[in-house]
């Protein structure tokens, strides 16, 4: 018996053209954002900075307008303080993401010895509310 691989995802890397951040996404997500923004791609964050630029103003703006504006304070922010791309914010958060992706997950125990502290006095605690057996709730003192 023979069982099927699941299908391989194809998947591009863009270039955000506000911060710079190159993501990989599919073909038909990286054509979604590019139609909504005239051919321009755009990350997620700035997607959303977008957004928030278009509710703060002081008047009615359209999205490309949002997104000039954003593009504009991205190159002030560069050019006044001059970051290697290992200390960039955004490089940062996706360098964590990935390394969160990566790292095995540890397993949650309902025991509750594990959930012991220790009070101001120094003693051992466990908490009032502790799960019993059957999964419900019991109280202790």
């Amino acid at each position: 018996m023979t069982t099927k691989a699941p299908p391989l995802i194809e998947v591009e890397t863009a270039k955000c053209v506000s911060c710079g951040f190159t993501e990989e996404c599919t073909p038909a997500y990286i054509l979604r954002i590019r139609e909504q923004y005239r051919g321009r791609w755009i990350c997620g964050l700035c997607i959303q900075a977008v957004k928030d630029e278009v509710l703060r103003a002081d008047r009615l703006i359209s999205t490309e307008e949002a997104l000039n504006r954003h593009i504009s304070f991205c190159k002030k922010f560069k050019s006044s303080n001059p970051m290697k791309e290992t200390e960039h914010p955004i490089f940062a958060m996706g360098k964590l993401i990935r390394r969160s992706l990566d790292s095995p997950r540890t397993l949650r125990s309902n025991s509750s010895s594990d959930l012991q502290g220790i009070d101001a006095v120094g003693r051992i605690t466990t908490p009032s509310l502790l799960r019993s057996e059957s999964c419900i709730s019991s109280i202790s003192s």
